[in-house]
């Protein structure tokens, strides 16, 4: 499959949010939830967005195989935290 000319420079931005602004966000969340504390509205529509931005990046990953490790593995995290965050809501009803 042929590469777009603006594949390495969407990458490069998606690692830099990544690093800088999504992981420790998550981290925060997942630090939040682990306390057994509920998400806000913000929270939620963070999440919301992550899952908006993976949708929109599964062909640039199908063309760069190398990140799909990269992509799992925070979308894992992204996935316990979801979870979690459903848990405490059903205990605190």
């Amino acid at each position: 499959m042929a590469e777009p000319d603006n594949d390495k420079e969407v990458i490069a931005t998606l690692l830099e949010r990544t690093t800088t602004q999504r992981l420790p966000r998550a981290r925060d969340l997942k630090k939040k939830v682990d306390r057994g504390e509920l998400l806000n509205e913000l929270d939620m529509a963070f999440l919301g967005e992550i899952l908006t931005d993976a949708n929109s990046i599964r062909t640039l990953l199908e063309r760069h195989p190398e990140y799909k490790d990269l992509a799992s593995n925070v979308m894992n995290l992204y996935h316990e935290i979801a979870a979690k965050a459903l848990e405490n809501e059903k205990t605190a009803r």
